[in-house]
């Protein structure tokens, strides 16, 4: 069940959460592989109202986005931890246009991607 984010003007997050149950029947696997999905980070999980969620944006039709996993690493790379790579991928970027998460899943992709690169620059 995917369930509304709280907006705070601070804190930048996503329109819709989802808990790990419902991001494992969304992705067609067993709930031990979205915990090591996580692990490898491959996919962004972060703790909301005492809930592990993952930003439903993140999970697109049955799969997961596909330059998410490696977007997570550079940022991690370079020094991230989920929270602040959750924050990175849903602060506005004016010149992509938009948030880097929704853009991941289009054609500015690959433009996501490098500047995630720059980030450990």
């Amino acid at each position: 069940m995917t369930e509304p984010a709280s907006r705070d003007v601070k804190t930048p997050g996503p329109a819709e959460w989802l808990n790990l149950p419902d991001v494992a029947e969304r992705l067609d696997l067993r709930i031990t592989k979205v915990h090591q999905m996580i692990r490898d980070r491959a996919l962004l999980a972060v703790r909301r109202d005492g809930i592990v969620r993952v930003p439903a944006e993140l999970v697109a039709n049955s799969t997961v986005l596909k330059h998410l996993p490696g977007v997570l690493t550079l940022l991690h790379d370079a020094g991230y931890n989920d929270e602040e790579a959750l924050e990175w991928l849903y602060t506005e970027d004016d010149t992509l246009p938009g948030l880097p998460a929704v853009a991941l899943g289009g054609d500015l992709a690959r433009e996501v991607k490098r500047r995630a690169q720059a980030v450990g620059y």
